[in-house]
């Protein structure tokens, strides 16, 4: 890690964060090859969401759907793992984690707007 990358982490450790600032610490941690850019956090995305996954169908399989603390802090640290894909994936493509937002909140307003929010397919 960079110093100046190190420091940037460090500043931001236990303040409140806008989803660039997320962007770029979390980048600051990024140790991966650039010939494997996008499809390295790719992959990573789809492993962790699948960590996510295979937590909660434990808690419906083992404790009935019922959720304890525990088992939500272990499912919201999985989560910050996809963040951090997420965050690698969407820079590696030349956007901010501020632009991927707005283009889906833009997406869902406009299906909400024109009572498409519900249905299948992208392009609705």
């Amino acid at each position: 890690m960079h110093s100046e990358d190190k420091r940037w982490f460090e500043r931001v450790i236990g303040n409140l964060m806008t989803l660039n600032e997320y962007q770029q610490a979390a980048l600051a941690t990024a140790c991966y090859p650039k010939d494997m850019s996008i499809l390295y956090p790719v992959l990573g995305l789809s492993g962790e969401t699948g960590e996510v996954a295979d937590k909660i169908k434990k808690v419906y399989r083992d404790h009935n759907g019922e959720f304890s603390d525990e088992q939500r802090r272990a499912i919201a640290m999985e989560l910050g793992d996809v963040m951090w894909y997420c965050a690698s994936l969407a820079h590696d493509l030349g956007f901010t984690l501020d632009n991927i937002a707005q283009m889906n909140i833009s997406k869902l307003a406009s299906r909400l707007q024109r009572g498409a929010i519900s249905g299948n397919g992208d392009n609705r």
